[in-house]
This record gives structure tokens, C-alpha cells and sequence, in this order.
């Protein structure tokens, strides 16, 4: 192969995604599979944006950070699964060595911002429920733009700094990445040079950046669920606790399925058990986030019907209406005649 230059001069051009080994008749079938995943996603994360943007009094804190998170989703969903899809169609699961280092770069971005934005939405329930009286105050509108500006920032910076790092790396073969996306550690397998250096530097952003977060998030429902026990009637619980039972919800999903897919031994016959689990938080948890979001919340519910009211009753579609009702009457009055 000709040489390629990333840093290093190497011998690859291109890398070969392995994904699931699956028989050549089910391509077709994973393909409608995950289109329709596709469309759905970004169907649902789109139509949450769109909530939060235009309806008033989805206009606070904890919807500005919903809204964030569905944007980063949307990303998700945009960054993985059309190449994957391509692949399901054409049965080709080559991709181009700078395709492959993008992929990495923009889908690291987006992990470790998940991360950070998790954080400031365990945050904000936290004064919610633990301080409600200073909420208003402690939560206010700059304030929430800085934490959001913040997370997609560190997450940038985190990233950045790791990807100069591995553009120093050299890449002589083998080159088959054994995932369904270029996942930095199997990267990492594949390369020629010597990694202590860029593993070091991953493991240390990683206490500094990641693990405050997690840990953020992790005494922030402590102190969530201490305050929710001590309310002394059933239905100030029940309702402190359906302002947080989504979030707890999709962090229980993406934490849950990052450790397992992070923290299991790394040998032959748990491979495709760690892909199955790196497809559940890569591409069914941006699939899952709106409607658990949608279905377990009573505002985003009545916005959803409020947008649906109005645009049914806008003049245009009140017209196309009268205009199909029109077709079915004169259609019905045809085949009157026709069986006269």
C-alpha cells in the first residue's frame, strides 16, 4: 500500500472494521434494523430540541441541559451509524485511515462530554431537591450556559490533547480493528510504535476529567436520595422523585454498559459480548434517551400534545384535511355508482 501520512510516515492506507460476524443473509435485515434505529433517533432527539426551543415553559434549567444532551446524541447517532449502515448495505467495512482517526476524535468528544453533561444534569436536581429555595439563584441563566460551554469545552480539550498523541503513533499492520467503530483501544492494539506514553496520558486525563464528574454525579444522588427518605409524606416523595427518575435512569444505562464494556477482561471469547455492550450506550442509548425523557415526563408530554394541537389546527394542514376528506367522499360516492 502507498504511504500515508498522520504523524509518522506508515505502511496503512485504510482500516477493516470487523463489527459482527454475522452470515452474509442477515446484512439486509441489520440494515432496515438500524436505519430504522437511525430515523428514530434522530427523529426523537430532533423533536426534543425542537420542544425545548419553542415551548415557554420548557425554558429552565433542567430542559436547557435535556436539550444539550439530545444534541450530543444527535451527534452520536450522526458519527457512528451511517458507516455502519454503509457497511450493512455494501457488505465493504474498509474506512479510510483519516476517516477512522476522525470517527475517533469526534466520537472521544462526545463520550467525555457525555460524561461532563451527566454531571451538571445530577447538579442541577441536586439544588433542585436538596435547595430549593436557592435554586433560582444558584441556577441561573449564565450560569447554566457556562456548565454546558464547560463540558463541550473539556471534552474538546481531553480529546485533543490524547489525538496529538496518537498521531505520533505509527501504523505497520495488521490493520483490523476488531469493533464495529474505531474504538481508541483497539487502536491502540494496532499500533507498530510504543504506547505507554499516550496510555499514560489517557489514564491521567481520565482521573482528572472523567472520574470527578462520575464522582459528582454519584454524591450529588446521595445527597438526592437522603433528602427524598427524610420528606415526611408519600406524595412530596414520590414527586421529588419523578423529577429525577429519568436522569437516574439513562445514568444507570450509560455508566452501567460503559464499565461493564470498560472493566471486563479483555480476552477472546468476551469480545462480542464487549461489542454488544459498546452498542448498547453508542447507538440504543441515543435511542432510548427521548423516550424515556418523553414517556416518564408530564411536561414534555403535554408540550408534545401542544405542538401536535397547534399544528393540526394551522390553516394549512386544516386544508390538506378537508382535501383527503374530500378524495374519500368522492371515492365513496364511485364505487356507489359503480355498484349501481
Amino acid at each position: 500500500m502507498a504511504d500515508a501520512e498522520v504523524g509518522n510516515q506508515t505502511s496503512i492506507t485504510e482500516f477493516i472494521l470487523l463489527g459482527f460476524e454475522i452470515l452474509p443473509e442477515l446484512q439486509i435485515l441489520l440494515f432496515l434494523l438500524f436505519l430504522i434505529i437511525y430515523l428514530a433517533t434522530m427523529a426523537g432527539n430532533v423533536l426534543i430540541i425542537v420542544l425545548i426551543i419553542t415551548v415557554q415553559h420548557l425554558h429552565t434549567p433542567m430542559y436547557f441541559f435535556l436539550g444539550n444532551l439530545s444534541c450530543l446524541e444527535t451527534c452520536y447517532t450522526c458519527t457512528l451509524l451511517p458507516k455502519m449502515l454503509a457497511s450493512f448495505l455494501t457488505g465493504d467495512r474498509t474506512i479510510s485511515f483519516s476517516g477512522c482517526f476522525i470517527q475517533l476524535f469526534f466520537f472521544g468528544i462526545l463520550i467525555v462530554t457525555e460524561c461532563c453533561l451527566l454531571s451538571v444534569m445530577s447538579y442541577d436536581r441536586y439544588l433542585a431537591i436538596c435547595k430549593p429555595l436557592h435554586y433560582a439563584a444558584l441556577m441561573s441563566e449564565r450560569f447554566c450556559y457556562k456548565l454546558a460551554a464547560g463540558s463541550w469545552i473539556i471534552g474538546f480539550i481531553v480529546v485533543s490533547i490524547i489525538y496529538l498523541f496518537l498521531l505520533k503513533l505509527t501504523f505497520c499492520g495488521p490493520n483490523q480493528v476488531d469493533h464495529f467503530f474505531c474504538d481508541f483501544f483497539e487502536m491502540i492494539k494496532l499500533s507498530c510504535s510504543d504506547t505507554y506514553e499516550i496510555e499514560l496520558v489517557d489514564y491521567s486525563l481520565s482521573c482528572i476529567f472523567v472520574l470527578p464528574p462520575f464522582l459528582l454525579t454519584l454524591m450529588s444522588y446521595v445527597c438526592i436520595i437522603t433528602t427524598i427518605v427524610r420528606i415526611p409524606s408519600t406524595t412530596g416523595r414520590e414527586k421529588a422523585f419523578s423529577t429525577c427518575s429519568s436522569h437516574i435512569t439513562v445514568l444507570t444505562i450509560f455508566y452501567g454498559t460503559l464499565t461493564i464494556v470498560y472493566m471486563l477482561p479483555k480476552i477472546n471469547t468476551l469480545r462480542a459480548l464487549n461489542k454488544i455492550f459498546s452498542l448498547s450506550y453508542t447507538v440504543l442509548t441515543p435511542l432510548a434517551n427521548p423516550l424515556i425523557y418523553s414517556l416518564r415526563n408530564k411536561e414534555v408530554r403535554e408540550a408534545v400534545r401542544k405542538v401536535v394541537s397547534v399544528f393540526m389546527n394551522c390553516k394549512g394542514m386544516q386544508t390538506f384535511l378537508n382535501y383527503i376528506s374530500r378524495l374519500k367522499q368522492n371515492g365513496n360516492k364511485r364505487n356507489q355508482s359503480s355498484g349501481k
